[in-house]
């Protein structure tokens, strides 16, 4: 919470609420993929209830990612004319609301509660679409770039974290008292959350708590102190287009699709193959998956503190951001080694270590808010987005095709191990120079043809 102190008091000395702004984006954050996990562990129960087969099932488990995507653009257009706070907080709120009201579709006839729940499962998607993209917009305002690695890795580190929390915790939920409980849950959970959203969440120059002395550090470090105070680029297909003539932000963009792949693939058909082609029991296998999110969390965070320790020793932008996006993305490839595996626990060692990997390179929001042109932090971070979560619409097809077409998973751990290597190739010769984008003064050798 934001402590009372006097203008005077909070000058005088030096604070540090830059680390309680990141503290409450990772919360946010993991609430956001708290709502994701809750239905994938609410969902047989709901499916039982509802008499749904898989592939209704399977609709509702798409319609959050599709409308997601679809949102980032818009959102990020918001995020630049109105500013993270409200944008964000008034996201939290409606995300927490379509939450509630999963749990009372329950209550309509089957084929009714079907629509409805779909219906909320876009809408959540739609109004959660600014998360991300506000992440990357405030930790681009309340961070020099020398932390702006290790801020960025906290928040980014929820998408692991959430599993670990909310599994266990719907689980419960769900298991005594009903799937409904548990949407209920996620709704007063979130509401409460937006509460504190607005009482920490301000802008560096207008923060109670923030001491000058902060503030010239943020400054001078690189921060968009004054980011909210800017005149935002409207949403227009020509200010799309200016990003998608930059080669380094295409190529960060393509990277973020490869390293989202890696993503969805442990979300998604991770647990199926272990238990499919690994033989392992149901139990086994919910043990077993929290453990590569473990290693993808611990990754997450060590990725962002080493990539800003490069920096602070005195090694370029370019070279500390790619060091761990390169090194992470390597170790990803380790699954690979899976097909000459015959022991469990050698898979488990090799898909730990691929995971962590992952959340060791997962360094793409961080260099947004290094690249992103000043007054186009929010579109360009929802277009980075946008494209990254395009993998959670292709992963989970072009996985079930293979295993479908070839009856083994082998080709599947193949495919996604050469993504995580086409995420390196974007990094090195694509990207090039890591350098914030100024669309003013474009440099020639940056720009694609």
């Amino acid at each position: 919470m934001v402590t009372g102190l006097s203008s005077s008091e909070s000058n005088a000395r030096q604070t540090h609420v830059r680390y309680l702004i990141v503290l409450m984006l990772f919360a946010a954050s993991t609430f956001s993929y708290g709502d994701r996990v809750a239905l994938s562990i609410a969902g047989l129960p709901l499916a039982k209830d509802m008499h749904l087969d898989p592939l209704r099932l399977g609709y509702i488990f798409s319609g959050f990612s599709w409308a997601y995507v679809l949102g980032q653009l818009p959102a990020g257009g918001l995020l630049d004319s109105f500013g993270s706070k409200r944008v964000y907080g008034i996201s939290i709120i409606c995300c927490s609301i379509c939450a509630a009201l999963v749990g009372f579709a329950g209550f309509l006839p089957a084929s009714i509660a079907f629509m409805a729940i779909f219906f909320l499962r876009l809408l959540s998607g739609l109004v959660q679409s600014p998360v991300f993209p506000g992440n990357g917009r405030i930790v681009a305002a309340w961070f020099p770039t020398a932390e702006r690695g290790t801020a960025s890795a906290i928040f980014n580190s929820s998408q692991y974290f959430a599993l670990v929390l909310f599994a266990p915790v719907i689980g419960w939920i769900a298991h005594t008292s009903g799937w409904k409980s548990s949407f209920w849950f996620l709704g007063a959970l979130g509401l409460a959350l937006s509460i504190v959203w607005f009482k920490v969440i301000y802008d560096v120059n207008s923060h109670p708590s923030v001491g000058s002395l902060e503030r010239d550090y943020i400054a001078q470090g690189g921060g968009l102190v004054s980011i909210d105070r800017m005149k935002g680029t409207t949403l227009t297909w020509a200010s799309i287009r200016l990003l998608l003539r930059n080669r380094m932000l295409v190529g960060i963009y393509i990277g973020q699709y490869c390293i989202t792949t890696l993503t969805w693939f442990f979300l998604t058909w991770f647990p199926v193959y272990l238990h499919q082609a690994r033989h392992m029991s149901l139990m086994t296998v919910g043990f077993v998956a929290v453990l590569p999110a473990l290693c993808g969390s611990i990754g997450g965070v060590l990725g962002g503190v080493v990539s800003d320790g490069l920096l602070r020793a005195g090694y370029s932008l370019t070279f500390a951001r790619k060091v761990p996006i390169v090194s992470g993305m390597l170790l990803a490839m380790a699954m690979i080694a899976c097909n000459y595996a015959h022991a469990q626990w050698v898979v488990v060692l090799w898909m730990a270590l691929a995971f962590f990997g992952k959340g060791f390179g997962a360094l793409g929001w961080t260099v947004v808010s290094d690249t992103s042109p000043k007054g186009m932090v929010g579109l360009n971070g929802g277009l980075f987005n946008l494209i990254g979560n395009l993998a959670g619409i292709t992963t989970p097809v072009i996985i079930g095709y293979i295993v479908k077409r070839t009856g083994s998973f082998n080709d599947a751990l193949i495919f996604v191990g050469l993504t995580a290597f086409m995420a390196i190739v974007s990094y090195l010769p694509i990207v090039g120079t890591i350098q914030r984008v100024d669309f003013e003064a474009p440099r020639q050798s940056g720009m694609v043809a």
